[in-house]
């Protein structure tokens, strides 16, 4: 079975938002700590990584914690991975397959018609290329097979 999902996955879900956050932990704690040495002009290093970090949340909410760890390719089917969570899905059941390389991460969408385990929604981030903007012919591929899985149907 081929991987067609992204091994950076883990990076965008787990590592960076580490990162994020911790960046705006230690800009508060700057803050905190100017704060303290009655320097008023600091509360910008305070209002700022609150506003951040709410912001973050929300978008890696919106775009990246939602991504599947792992997406295999069986041939008739998707064998779909969150955590310990395993769903196959197969080919005609994808009614749509939405596919967003101008965005970062770049993002697959799948729109399946029986809901899965994971929703009637289930995305994942494509490999990365290093051709930046460009279509993945992995995912191509998939848009041409899921096309012939529902035509067969």
């Amino acid at each position: 079975m081929e991987r067609i999902s992204s091994g950076m996955t883990v990076f965008y879900k787990r590592i960076f938002p580490v990162f994020w956050f911790g960046f705006l932990g230690v800009f508060v704690v700057v803050g905190l700590a100017a704060n303290r040495h009655g320097d008023n002009s600091s509360s910008m290093f305070l209002i700022v990584p609150v506003v951040m970090a709410v912001f973050g949340f929300f978008l890696m909410k919106k775009l990246v914690w939602d991504l599947a760890d792992e997406v295999l390719d069986g041939g008739d089917r998707l064998i779909v991975r969150m955590g310990s969570d395993e769903e196959q899905i197969p080919l005609a059941n994808i009614i749509n397959l939405d596919y967003q390389y101008m965005t970062s991460p770049p993002r697959v969408t799948l729109t399946l018609r029986t809901p899965c385990r994971f929703g009637d929604k289930v995305s994942f981030c494509p490999p990365l290329r290093f051709v930046p903007l460009a279509r993945s012919p992995v995912i191509d591929g998939l848009i041409r097979r899921v096309d012939a899985a529902r035509e067969a149907r």
